[in-house]
C-alpha cells in the first residue's frame, strides 16, 4: 500500500480481538517501530506456543528501527527468542523485563541487542521519541508506552490497573499522565480485557490479607498454594503471610524459579530471605512449611499437576492438606484446572479458590479504572485492544459515552490511520498465526498440522504393496491400520483391505504399462471406500510401492 510519510499508521498483527499474542506496529515517516512480541498458549497435537505471523514486517525489517516491550508477561515479550532473528533489531525495556529476556534470549541460543531503560526513562528511536511511563499490574515494572512523533502523541498502555497500594513497585505515575493529557495526547491504544466488569480491580493488599486469614485458619495442614509464576507481587504476599503463621516457605516450579532470580537481581527481593528447596520443605512437619508452586491454569507439565497424579519426587499430599489456587481462570484453560482440582479432592485434599475468597485481584483495568485513564489523558483517539471483540466493543463505546471524540476496534492486520478527525481503517494487510512444532516455527494452519488433525480424528492407514516389472504381485499387500478400530475389528477390516486390492491388482489394466502413481491412486481410493464403508471414517491413506 502507499503510506503517507506525514502521517502515524498503527497495525497490529496480534492482540486485536484475541487475548495474548500482543504486537503492534507504528509506521511514521517511512519507518516502523514494534511495540511487544508475545505468544499464546493452546491445547493442539504436538503444539503448545503460538505466536503472530510477522511476515508483513520481516518484508519491511530494513526500516524497522526498534521493538519496545511494556513489560515481561508472556503474551506480550514470550515470541522475542523464536522470532526475533526473522527482523533483527534493538530491543528496549526496563530492567527487570530485560533480565528476563536475557535468560529466555540464552536458552535459544541467541543473543540480540538488549537496551535496559530506566524506570520513567527517554529513549529516541528516530523519528519516534519514547517515553516509560509507571503503571501498575501483576508483575513488577509494568510500562505505558508514550510514543511521540511529528505527526503527535499516542499512549500505548500495556496491561495495567489502577492499585492504590502496590506491595512491589511505585504507584501508578498519575501526574506525568495527566501532563501528557494537558500536552494533548493524539490516540490512546488501551486494554480492554476487563472492561465488562464495573468499578476497581482491588488492591494486592487485599489479596495479601485474605491470604493471612485463610492460611491461619488452616494450622496443622500441609499448605500448597498455586498463582501465576510471574505474579512476583503474589509471591511475596503469600511468603508475608506464611511468615506470620511461622511458616517455611519453598517454590516449586522452573518458572518461579526464574521469576525469583530476576526479581532478586532487580532488587525487588532485598528484603526476601532466600526461598527453600521443595524438598526442605517436604521434610517438615505439615504446619511448618508452605509450598508455592506452578500449574494454576492446569498446565499438565506444571508442578501442581505432578502432585496431584502423584508424580512429584518430594511433595505429596494426604487427606486433610490444602490447595489454594490465588489465580483466576484464564479463559480456555477450565477443563485443565477442573482435572486437577477433581483429582486433588478425590485424594481428600481440600481445594480453595479465588471464586470462594478474595486470595486474587485482576491485573486489568475494570470500567471505573478506565474511565479515570479517559480523564487523565483526554486522547482525540481511541483505540481498543488486548481483548476479544466484545471486549474491544464494549471498550470503544465507554470511550464515546465518556466524549473520545473517535474509536476506531482494529483487528489483526488492520492499518489504521490516526489523524484526528479522520481516524479510520485504511488497508488491511496479511496477518496471521504460527506455532511452535518441535524445533521448528510453521504456520498454525499448514498442512502439516492439518493431516496431524486428521489423523489424530480419523485414524491413519498404511499400504505397502511390492510389484514385478509386469505389474503383478510378489506377496499380498501389507495393510496397517492405525487409531481406525478397535482390535478385535482390526484383522477382518485387513483382511477386507487385502482382498479389494487384489481384486482390483488382477484387473488386467494393471500391468507392466500402468505407473505406479496410478496403481497408488487406485488402491487409496480402494481402501478409503472399505474403510468408510465399515466405520464411517475418512481416514488418511497412504501407498507405497516397491517394485522388484
Amino acid at each position: 500500500m502507499n503510506f503517507d510519510n506525514n502521517q502515524l499508521y498503527f497495525l497490529p498483527l496480534g492482540g486485536s480481538g484475541e487475548i495474548g499474542m500482543n504486537l503492534n506496529l507504528y509506521r511514521h515517516q517511512g519507518k516502523w517501530l514494534m511495540v511487544d512480541c508475545g505468544v499464546s498458549f493452546i491445547d493442539n497435537p504436538g503444539i503448545e506456543v503460538i505466536m503472530p505471523d510477522t511476515q508483513f514486517i520481516e518484508e519491511h525489517a530494513n526500516d524497522l528501527v526498534g521493538l519496545v516491550l511494556t513489560h515481561a508477561h508472556e503474551d506480550h515479550y514470550g515470541a522475542v527468542p523464536y522470532l526475533w532473528e526473522r527482523f533483527k533489531c534493538p530491543i528496549f525495556c526496563t530492567p527487570f523485563t530485560a533480565e528476563l529476556l536475557r535468560m529466555k534470549c540464552k536458552e535459544h541460543g541467541i543473543n540480540p541487542p538488549i537496551h535496559e531503560i530506566a524506570l520513567s526513562g527517554k529513549v529516541d528511536i528516530d523519528p519516534f521519541a519514547i517515553e516509560f511511563v509507571r503503571l501498575t499490574h501483576s508483575i513488577p515494572e509494568p510500562n505505558a508506552i508514550a510514543i511521540s512523533c511529528a505527526a503527535g502523541t499516542v499512549l500505548h498502555t500495556g496491561d495495567w490497573k489502577l492499585d492504590p497500594d502496590p506491595l512491589l513497585g511505585e504507584a501508578t505515575d498519575i501526574k506525568t499522565l495527566i501532563k501528557m493529557g494537558d500536552t494533548g495526547v493524539l490516540a490512546l491504544v488501551c486494554d480492554s480485557t476487563n472492561v465488562l466488569v464495573p468499578g476497581h480491580s482491588g488492591s494486592e493488599a487485599t489479596a495479601r490479607d485474605h491470604l493471612i486469614d485463610l492460611i491461619g485458619k488452616h494450622k496443622k495442614s500441609r499448605i500448597i498454594v498455586s498463582c501465576f509464576a510471574s505474579n512476583v507481587a503474589r509471591m511475596k504476599s503469600i511468603y508475608d503471610a506464611a511468615q506470620i503463621h511461622g511458616r517455611k516457605v519453598g517454590i516449586l516450579g522452573r518458572s518461579l524459579h526464574r521469576m525469583d532470580e530476576a526479581a532478586r537481581h532487580a532488587g525487588y527481593f532485598d528484603d526476601l530471605p532466600p526461598f527453600h528447596p521443595a524438598e526442605a520443605i517436604a521434610d517438615l512437619p505439615p504446619h511448618e512449611g508452605l509450598i508455592i508452586c506452578t500449574g494454576s491454569q492446569g498446565e499438565p507439565r506444571a508442578a501442581l499437576a505432578r502432585i496431584a497424579r502423584g508424580d512429584d519426587r518430594h511433595i505429596h499430599l494426604d487427606k486433610g492438606d490444602v490447595v489454594i489456587f490465588s489465580s483466576r481462570e484464564i479463559p480456555g484453560n477450565e477443563e485443565g484446572i477442573a482435572r486437577i482440582q477433581n483429582s486433588l479432592i478425590r485424594q481428600g485434599v481440600e481445594v480453595i479458590t479465588a471464586s470462594e475468597v478474595d486470595i486474587h485481584v485482576s491485573g486489568h483495568p475494570c470500567r471505573d479504572e478506565l474511565i479515570q485513564m479517559y480523564q487523565w489523558v483526554r486522547p482525540k483517539i481511541l483505540i481498543p485492544v488486548h481483548g476479544e471483540e466484545r471486549h474491544m466493543q464494549a471498550q470503544a463505546q465507554l470511550g464515546q459515552e465518556c466524549q473520545i471524540p473517535e474509536a476506531v476496534v482494529p483487528f489483526n492486520g488492520s492499518v489504521i490511520l490516526l489523524k484526528e478527525g479522520n481516524a479510520h481503517v485504511v488497508e488491511e494487510v496479511p496477518s496471521g498465526r504460527l506455532a511452535v512444532d518441535g524445533n521448528s516455527i510453521v504456520p498454525l494452519y499448514s498442512e502439516t498440522i492439518r493431516d496431524r488433525h486428521r489423523m489424530m480424528a480419523n485414524g491413519v492407514a498404511m499400504v505397502t504393496l511390492a510389484l514385478k516389472d509386469n505389474g503383478r504381485m510378489v506377496c499380498p499387500p501389507r495393510v496397517l491400520l492405525i487409531g481406525i478400530v478397535q482390535p478385535e475389528e482390526e484383522w477382518d477390516l485387513r483382511v477386507a483391505c487385502i482382498d479389494a486390492i487384489e481384486n482390483m491388482l488382477d484387473n488386467p489394466k494393471f500391468d507392466k504399462e500402468t505407473n505406479d502413481e496410478a496403481i497408488s491412486e487406485a488402491v487409496r481410493v480402494a481402501c478409503r471406500r472399505i474403510l468408510g464403508a465399515h466405520c464411517g471414517k475418512k481416514a488418511p491413506t497412504h501407498v507405497q510401492i516397491i517394485r522388484t
